[in-house]
């Protein structure tokens, strides 16, 4: 301990001032020998101890603060004080080596930095070891590309599905990302599902690429490939599996009806909702999911209408969070316009279109609308032909 005070002493009056070399050695003894002796220390000796770093930190030069971060960023037992003072250094050589590596700074420490420094300070954080959701939701909101990518390409990071709510949209206009972000093998269900969605032919075959196990799925179109991938990973789904148990049983006792999406829809439960409007849509669950996840409005319209759903059912269907939809007022006012048009049997009949063009030995049907009609096309004539059919039952103005 003496020899602590008498280091710091000679700090503190500057006799080492001159001398950058004899200065850094004195600080890396007092960090040393703190770090061994600090289980002894009393909370009054630590806490003077954490004033004097922070005093030192400022009165030394930047080249000695870049050695001395250097040396104590792997110490688990650095003063705490003194981590905290060089990681919140402007100079991203100092701060650098603190915040990928230190143990010493906590989750709120982290925030802090990276809700208000630099992108090389987020890039450096997005290189720690483990990084928890709560700071991965700051790096993606803030952070520029490189820093995006990073926190990706880290497997020690945990995303949230916040985080993938952010994410995915940005994936349709940076491949690289996309392919990072189907890497993940923590990404949820429903974002791998509207990241397939939004991706190329070429992106596609690239994140199946970068997952093995689906690599046999990798053969004929796109939609038929990403359908097989689809199956796959429900198939791996804990959550799938509990929901679709769920739904089965209510099926057998005659229970599953509208409550139960509507339930689901406010509960956030993708799975469930998804699995209960296929059972009652008397649609695949793959053409559910898509209508969930799409962000035309006019889709879940389509297989709520033909599973006898009332608009307060497909209102929670289209405010769900795992389609990251945006939708003001007038947008809703007018999905519910559009929705109290369409007839049920209009959407059953487009939803047994739609399963006809996906199955290749399907015969044509008088309102094929052509090799690229899908749900979205679909959706959209729909709406068209309820507004062309609205405006049709407005009376003419009398005449003058």
């Amino acid at each position: 301990m003496t020899m602590i005070y008498s280091l710091i002493s000679e700090i503190q009056n500057g006799r080492l001032s001159g001398s950058a070399k004899r200065q850094i050695k004195a600080l890396m003894r007092i960090t040393d020998l703190f770090a061994a002796g600090s289980g002894s220390y009393s909370k009054q000796q630590i806490e003077l101890f954490d004033e004097v770093f922070k005093a030192l930190v400022v009165v030394i030069e930047s080249r000695t603060r870049v050695k001395l971060a250097r040396h104590i960023a792997a110490n688990s037992n650095a003063p705490a004080a003194l981590v905290r003072a060089l990681a919140f250094d402007d100079d991203i050589a100092v701060a650098g080596p603190v915040l990928s590596q230190s143990t010493v700074l906590g989750d709120s420490d982290i925030a802090l930095s990276a809700s208000s420094q630099s992108q090389s300070h987020l890039y450096a954080i997005a290189q720690r070891q483990i990084i928890s959701e709560t700071i991965t939701d700051i790096l993606i909101e803030r952070g520029e590309r490189n820093v995006v990518h990073a926190v990706l390409k880290n497997a020690g990071s945990r995303i949230s599905d916040r985080g993938f709510g952010k994410l995915i949209p940005r994936a349709g206009d940076d491949s690289e990302l996309a392919v990072h972000i189907g890497s993940r093998r923590d990404i949820p269900r429903h974002h791998y599902l509207r990241l397939l969605e939004i991706v190329s032919a070429e992106v596609c075959s690239r994140i199946v690429a970068a997952n093995p196990k689906f690599a046999e799925a990798a053969q004929g179109a796109v939609t038929e490939v990403t359908d097989e991938i689809n199956l796959e990973i429900r198939n791996e789904s804990w959550d799938h599996a509990k929901a679709k148990k769920k739904v089965r049983r209510l099926k057998y006792w005659k229970e599953l009806g509208e409550s139960k999406v509507h339930a689901a829809a406010r509960g956030q439960d993708f799975e469930q909702a998804v699995l209960a409007l296929s059972a009652l849509a008397r649609c695949p669950i793959e053409v559910a999911e898509r209508a969930v996840l799409n962000e035309n409005p006019g889709v879940i319209q389509i297989v709520a209408k033909a599973a006898g759903c009332t608009w307060v059912t497909v209102k929670a269907l289209l405010l769900m969070r795992a389609a990251n939809r945006s939708m003001a007022k007038a947008d809703l006012d007018r999905a519910r316009e559009n929705y109290e048009r369409l007839e049920i049997r209009t959407a059953q009949r487009v939803l047994e279109f739609y399963q006809e063009r996906r199955n290749p030995g399907a015969a044509t049907n008088p309102i094929d609308s052509g090799p690229s009609a899908n749900l979205t096309v679909l959706a959209g004539t729909v709406a068209q032909q309820s507004q062309d059919r609205s405006q049709k039952m407005v009376p003419p103005p009398p005449s003058q």
